[in-house]
Formats: structure tokens, C-alpha cells, sequence
């Protein structure tokens, strides 16, 4: 293995660590404030930052998407994953939420062939039937306690599943730091929709208040650690490749099952590891399954 390779699965391991220390970050403020509030309040924060970012290294002509619409679509697809989960998380222990978000890469296969008419393989079906057996051992015990809430980890899944496949239909359109502001922005709307709707819906959860300053605070280190996350990954996957790299997210649950136990007492039953591990199982199957592009080539 190259060193550069090397570097890349390291670095980006990095960045999906900090994923989860961010999540956890986010469950730390249930019952102080709205989780549509903390969604709306960190995309806020993350948004204006990137700006900033943005308009002092490409200045005011990046602000320009070459379609409007698609960047849209992106932001209203980050906006309900970010809602769906930052919901969950708030209700349900950190690594269940975790395990069913990641039947994402099941849903991007199966979304690819009527979305971007790409051929679904058979290891795609073998795959989403293996996740569909991990999905129904996770969701089992936390239906009958939760009940319909325990579905929103795998909303959450579907609509960044979109997301993912609206960033294949968008690649090319801008740089690394533009493409992470346009979404973030054209989540932004949906968001403050979102955040009022729940304030005037009578749901105390969902009351917005003003926040104590530690909110604000914890809201901005998740904006800090999320946007150093995908940037991170983003510097990994130019170094290793894309294929290399798609494994390595799978240290998110590594790390939230982790401090789950540390910070908040939560300890997974067999059940809900065993449908994890076979939900990463099924991941794994499409990693291998899928044909290999070369390493990029780099000069030192």
C-alpha cells in the first residue's frame, strides 16, 4: 500500500471519527432545546462560516451555482436527513440511531438505477435483503418502546441517501467548499420552517426559547467538527480513492457505540449489535462487490 493511500484511510478515518463525537455532542443538549432548533442553529452557524470561507478564498462569483435547482434539492435532502436524525438521536440511544442510518448505502444502490440509470446488480439486492434482516433485528425491541419515532433513523437514511445521489448528478458544478455552502444554505429555509413549525405546534419538546449560551456553544463545536469532518474525508478520499475509503465510515459506530457507553450510560443489547453488524455487513458486501477504480496518482 502507498504511503499516500495509507494517509488518506488514516485521515479519513479522522474525519468519520469526528462524525460521531459531534452526534453525541448533539444528544447531549435533549430536553434543553428544540431538536429542530439545534439542527436549524448549527446548520446556521456551519453556513456562515463556510460563507465567510468561501468569499475569501473564491470570492463573490462562487456564490453562483450553475443549477440553482439541484442545489436545492441538496440542501431540502441534508435539511430532512439532519431533522430525521438529529430527532432520534434525542429519543433513542446513539449507536441504534447510527446502525439504522447506515442502510443509506443500500438505498443509494437501489436509487441509482431509476434516478441516475445506472444498472442495480444482483449483490445490490443480495445486499439490500441481508440490511432489510439487520434493520428488522435493530428496529424490533425499540418499535415496541418508541414506537413510529423509531423510524426516523431510517428516514433520516433515505433522504441523505437523495442527497448523496443529487452530489453524484452535481459533481463537477463547483469546488469542495462551494458545494458545501450552496447546501447548506439551500438547507436553511426548510430548516427555519421546520424549527416553527414545531415551536407552533404545541409540542413542548419542540418550544423554542431562548437559548442558554452553552446551546449556542455546543451548536457551533458541532458546526466546527462536522464541517472539519467532511473536509477531512474530502482530503482522504483524494488520496486513497473513493473506493478505499468507503469502508472506513463504518468507525462511526465504532466511536458511537463508544461514547454512548462514556457520556450517556447506553449500552446496546446483542440484538441491536448483531442487526448493526449485519447492516455494516451489508454495506460491505456492496464495497466489495463493486468494481475498483485506480488510486489516483499524486506528486510529491
Amino acid at each position: 500500500m502507498q504511503q499516500s493511500e495509507r494517509s488518506g484511510i488514516l485521515i479519513a478515518l479522522c474525519g468519520f471519527a469526528l462524525l460521531s463525537v459531534g452526534d453525541a455532542v448533539i444528544k447531549t443538549m435533549a430536553g434543553e432545546f428544540s431538536p429542530l432548533g439545534v439542527a436549524a442553529l448549527r446548520f446556521a452557524l456551519g453556513a456562515a462560516g463556510l460563507s465567510i470561507l468561501l468569499s475569501a478564498n473564491e470570492g463573490k462569483a462562487a456564490f453562483r451555482p450553475r443549477n440553482l435547482r439541484l442545489q436545492a434539492i441538496r440542501g431540502v435532502c441534508l435539511a430532512a436527513a439532519s431533522l430525521c436524525f438529529f430527532s432520534a438521536i434525542f429519543v433513542m440511544p446513539l449507536a441504534t440511531a447510527m446502525a439504522l442510518a447506515f442502510v443509506s448505502p443500500v438505498i443509494v444502490a437501489l436509487l441509482s438505477g431509476p434516478l441516475l440509470g445506472e444498472k442495480v446488480r444482483p449483490a445490490v439486492w443480495a445486499a439490500s435483503f441481508v440490511a432489510l434482516v439487520g434493520v428488522a433485528m435493530v428496529l424490533r425491541p425499540n418499535l415496541a418502546e418508541l414506537g413510529l419515532v423509531a423510524l426516523l433513523p431510517l428516514a433520516s437514511a433515505f433522504f441523505f441517501a437523495l442527497m448523496i445521489i443529487a452530489n453524484r448528478a452535481s459533481a463537477g458544478q463547483g469546488s469542495a467548499l462551494s458545494m458545501q455552502v450552496f447546501m447548506q444554505i439551500g438547507a436553511m429555509p426548510v430548516l427555519i420552517l421546520a424549527a416553527l413549525g414545531g415551536h407552533f405546534s404545541g409540542i413542548e419538546s419542540l418550544r423554542l426559547e431562548l437559548p442558554d449560551w452553552t446551546v449556542l456553544a455546543r451548536c457551533a463545536v458541532v458546526a466546527v467538527t462536522a464541517s472539519s469532518a467532511h473536509w477531512l474525508a474530502y482530503i482522504g478520499t483524494q488520496r486513497a480513492g473513493a473506493a478505499t475509503i468507503a469502508p472506513t465510515t463504518y468507525v462511526q459506530m465504532l466511536v458511537a457505540t463508544f461514547l454512548g457507553w462514556w457520556w450517556f450510560d447506553d449500552v446496546p443489547d446483542l440484538l441491536t449489535l448483531a442487526g448493526a453488524a449485519i447492516i455494516i455487513g451489508a454495506g460491505l458486501l456492496l464495497w466489495w462487490s463493486t468494481p475498483r477504480e485506480p488510486a489516483p496518482v499524486r506528486a510529491d
